[in-house]
């Protein structure tokens, strides 16, 4: 999965190696005035330290003893060395030289940002910042799926609770389906305010349904819902009483985690 970030007005690719983050350098090369290769900062002997003392805290398959052979020439007009030449010999895995749509040489996010200095103290103060805005942008999308996945799970306590008091048994698929739509409008009216074909109507472009498009308040919200309302289902209150206690509810959970959100943000 690759992602981007713009940083004074260049375009950067990220990419995920299994748990970690790397970033494209051919990218942030654009950056720097004057015509300069990766091979340029490589070579320099504070570099090769740096990404020794980080491949031998993190990497323990990293060659040391080639390493050491390669930091000694390290400040020689004739030393040169590549970035694939550099990872072959030392087996090192803070770079890499990638091929295809994203092809370019990339390196783990803390030697990018040795080389973000490299190119200005500037540009890695920047680059550090939209990275983080990048992380923290993830980090709500998994939590917007984390909870999505939830309600859907509770989704499924909210149909048992239909099927085992609302739907009688000679009652044919069909008409089995509008009671579920219609116990499933009941959540949607009480949160949301429509019915799923009211939001279909007033969003024709989007794809999915309202719950798709749900924030991670309301998904909390909805989740809580949909085990309220497979109790009074169950309990046999009546469906105009279980959209006024629903809506009521609603307003009371949204208002409150609202308010815990907004604390949030002004600490």
């Amino acid at each position: 999965m690759a992602n981007k970030i713009i940083v004074q007005d260049t375009p950067i690719t990220v990419i995920k190696q299994g748990t970690e983050d790397y970033i494209c350098l051919t990218d942030m090369l654009q950056a720097k005035d004057g015509d300069f290769f990766v091979t340029d900062w490589l070579r320099n002997r504070n570099t090769l330290e740096y990404i020794g003392i980080w491949e031998k805290v993190y990497n323990p398959d990293f060659n040391y003893g080639e390493f050491a052979t390669i930091r000694n020439q390290a400040g020689l007009n004739r030393f040169k060395i590549s970035v694939k030449e550099f990872v072959t010999r030392t087996n090192a895995i803070c770079l890499q030289a990638k091929a295809g749509r994203y092809g370019g040489t990339y390196a783990h996010k803390d030697i990018a940002f040795e080389f973000a200095m490299w190119i200005s103290p500037e540009f890695k103060i920047f680059i550090v910042k939209e990275f983080q805005r990048l992380k923290e942008e993830e980090q709500k999308a998994i939590g917007w799926s984390a909870k999505r996945e939830l309600s859907k799970i509770n989704y499924h306590i909210h149909t048992d609770a239909v099927r085992a008091n609302l739907i009688p048994n000679e009652v044919d698929a069909y008409h089995s389906s509008l009671i579920y739509a219609e116990e499933a409008d009941v959540l949607n009216v009480a949160l949301f305010g429509m019915t799923a074909k009211e939001w279909r109507d007033a969003n024709p472009e989007k794809k999915g349904n309202m719950r798709d498009y749900a924030t991670i308040n309301q998904l909390i919200c909805l989740s809580n819902l949909e085990n309220l309302n497979a109790v009074f289902i169950s309990d046999g209150i009546p469906q105009r009483e279980r959209l006024r206690r629903l809506n009521q509810i609603a307003i009371r959970q949204m208002s409150i985690l609202e308010e815990v959100e907004n604390r949030k943000l002004l600490k």
